[in-house]
């Protein structure tokens, strides 16, 4: 795979990628697709790889997909930086070593797996394109997603309910409105932030928004009266005619981007006492609402709706209170049973 960097068999220069040691955790080398193409070309790629990888990036169905690949495709190559590993001359036991590597950084299954499948996915590309002759990534063992439970920190009710209240009284519309939304509808911070005033609506009775989700699908969610009202003070006194405006916009116009609002929530957080507020993301509210749904009895396929998810299994994974006995069918089978001798004795 000699289009690819023409590097020292030592491996990248370090010049060209920071990577003193091997960190697979922490802020990515790549934070965008411009990033990844120019640590591409920093490091001495070939115009056609370059060329390659930024239109395998471009096929992403959204922004929020591109960037994502774009941060782990570039973990990959800071590892062969650190390591001294030729990309262009990489092995299977090289992508062994690298998956090991991911796990001995204590990384999430969920994250160490997209590592791989978005590395393996770069070299599938670049052999469509005849730039690469092998993929070290094909065949590989990888973590499968399970039912064990998810790493990702949610909160109680009532540490849920702290944070609203908090970010009602003490934080700006804007703030609260987009906590609100999260916390009510489980859409993905991604999604949410990219709603214009367009995507809200009414269908059935229920005040709707419309939010973009995984492959460019568009998703209808009901607003609750508490988002309702907590969007139209965010709204107060802009433009509702305006379609294109986003909701949660910042005083460009543009969208809030996804690190402020993962700042923002922990910084609510900890004004609002939450304990491990250091250890929130966005994604703790999707995690709490599907906790808490799942908790209260609501049934796995209804949740698993609101989530998005295509494979039950992953919704599965926030149910925290699974197995337990106190849940166990045989109650409701009783009930039945008893209903039906009723009916049997009384005929």
């Amino acid at each position: 795979m000699d289009s690819l960097p023409a590097v020292p068999e030592q491996g990248l220069a370090p010049e060209a990628i920071t990577a003193p040691a091997v960190k697979l955790r922490g802020t990515p080398p790549a934070n965008s697709p411009a990033s990844l193409i120019e640590l591409l070309r920093g490091a001495g790629a070939a115009p056609a790889v370059i060329e390659a990888t930024d239109t395998w990036l471009m096929r992403r169905p959204s922004t929020n997909s591109r960037t994502a690949y774009a941060k782990d495709a570039a973990w990959w190559l800071a590892w062969c930086a650190a390591t001294g590993t030729n990309p262009a001359r990489v092995r299977g036991i090289d992508a062994d070593r690298y998956a090991t590597a991911l796990h001995d950084s204590q990384l999430a299954k969920s994250t160490r797996g997209r590592r791989l499948a978005v590395a393996s996915a770069w070299y599938e590309y670049l052999m469509r394109a005849d730039l690469a002759e092998r993929n070290p990534f094909a065949g590989m063992d990888r973590p499968s997603v399970s039912a064990d439970d998810s790493p990702t920190r949610g909160m109680t009710a009532a540490q849920l309910g702290a944070l609203l209240n908090y970010a009602k009284t003490s934080e700006s519309p804007r703030t609260y409105a987009l906590l609100v939304t999260l916390a009510t509808t489980a859409g993905r911070i991604g999604s949410v932030l990219g709603a214009t005033i367009g995507a809200l609506g009414e269908d059935e009775g229920h005040r709707v928004i419309d939010l973009i989700t995984k492959g460019s699908k568009k998703k209808r969610f009901v607003l609750v009266p508490l988002a309702v009202q907590a969007i139209d003070a965010c709204l107060e006194g802009r433009d509702r005619g305006d379609s294109a405006a986003f909701i949660f916009a910042t005083r460009t116009g543009k969208p809030m981007d996804e690190p402020a609002a993962f700042r923002t929530l922990r910084r609510v957080a900890k004004a609002a006492g939450i304990p491990h507020a250091g250890q929130l993301s966005p994604h703790s509210l999707r995690h709490s609402y599907a906790t808490a749904m799942l908790g209260k009895g609501v049934p796995l396929a209804d949740v698993q709706d609101a989530l998005g998810h295509a494979d039950p299994r992953t919704t599965r994974r926030y149910d925290r209170s699974r197995g337990a006995l106190h849940r166990s069918p045989s109650y409701r089978m009783q009930e039945e049973l008893t209903k039906a001798m009723r009916t049997a004795e009384d005929s």
